[in-house]
């Protein structure tokens, strides 16, 4: 997914969903612990394309 892509797919959310992600985005110790979920890294791999 390209920037664009990322964009799109937050200008889909609601202006409520957009605060919490950027709240998250924001605080560099919650953004890794989310990334570094099983479910996170799942979602990782296959947008990347792999399996």
């Amino acid at each position: 997914m390209d920037q664009n892509g990322v964009k799109k797919m937050f200008d889909n959310l609601s202006p409520e969903q957009q605060k919490r992600v950027e709240k998250i985005l924001s605080d560099k110790s919650e953004t890794e612990k989310i990334l570094s979920s099983p479910q996170a890294q799942a979602l990782i791999k296959k947008l990347m394309g792999e399996k």
